[in-house]
């Protein structure tokens, strides 16, 4: 199948802008948490936001098949994913959601053969979207300003930023990845906007030890991808997409200097 990247940007830019939308109407109010099987809470706004989402997709490319985190939870993660498909995660951080720090992302990618070729990545809070698809196409737009071209950056002499979740803040694995190295700043933050971080140039290091699913950073990678970033698994392999049941292993994700994986020095 023949991909016009540039009309599917369209589409993705307008279906997260618009469940943002739906989001934040949501968010202004009082609304009730419910909770998925994992224990990880669910909204009203996440499932208005993957409706919304749906429905572009499948106007827009209907032969695509969609792998979305809500549909999944509703009726489970495909036995296999096609060689060409869709990633959603119409809310990322709901925690962060239902606790009001505005750091949620609305993720849409696009896989092909197992590699993020398409991501939008858009914080209904701060009224800003990130997105790529391919080297040198990184982009954002901040509230309703014309696109800006972003691109990750080496590290400072003055130390690296690592951006990192809120429950990595007491992980072995993750306090014995930093050692050694020189660190100017550790900065705590949810969801996809880490990635986004690195590769706006902002950040320069984002060490993953936890588990995640694959909706959860493939749009962040394709953005990152686009920026001039890199993403591999903890051992240095290829991070790949289609995977069973969706599971991802941990990562590191990185800026123009790509450091050491995590295997060297962690016995």
């Amino acid at each position: 199948m023949t991909l016009d990247l540039e009309r599917l940007i369209a589409v993705t830019f307008d279906a997260a802008r618009r469940a943002g939308d739906a989001i934040m109407e949501i968010y202004a109010g009082d609304f009730a948490v419910g909770l998925k099987a994992d224990a990880s809470p669910v909204t009203l706004a996440d499932q208005r936001a993957e409706t919304i989402i749906l429905a572009a997709l499948a106007e827009a490319a209907p032969a695509i098949p969609v792998i979305a985190e809500e549909h999944c939870e509703a009726h489970g993660v495909p036995s296999a994913a096609a060689e060409l498909f869709w990633l959603v995660d119409p809310l990322d951080g709901t925690r962060e959601f239902v606790n009001r720090n505005g750091e949620f992302t609305v993720n849409i990618a696009l896989i092909r053969r197992g590699e993020p070729v398409l991501g939008m990545v858009h914080v209904p809070a701060l009224g800003v979207t990130y997105a790529g698809a391919g080297p040198g196409s990184a982009r954002r737009w901040r509230g309703a300003g014309a696109a800006e071209k972003i691109a990750a950056r080496l590290p400072p002499p003055d130390g690296l930023v690592v951006v990192h979740s809120r429950s990595h803040e007491n992980n072995e694995k993750f306090a014995a990845y930093l050692v050694g190295k020189n660190i100017a700043e550790r900065r705590v933050c949810g969801s996809s906007v880490k990635f986004c971080q690195v590769a706006a140039g902002e950040a320069d290091l984002y060490p993953r030890f936890g588990p995640t699913m694959e909706w959860d950073t493939a749009a962040g990678h394709a953005v990152l991808i686009a920026a001039g970033g890199s993403m591999t698994t903890l051992d240095g392999a290829a991070f790949r997409y289609g995977k069973e049941g969706c599971r991802n292993p941990g990562f590191i994700a990185t800026g123009l200097s790509p450091l050491p994986h995590a295997g060297r020095g962690l016995g």
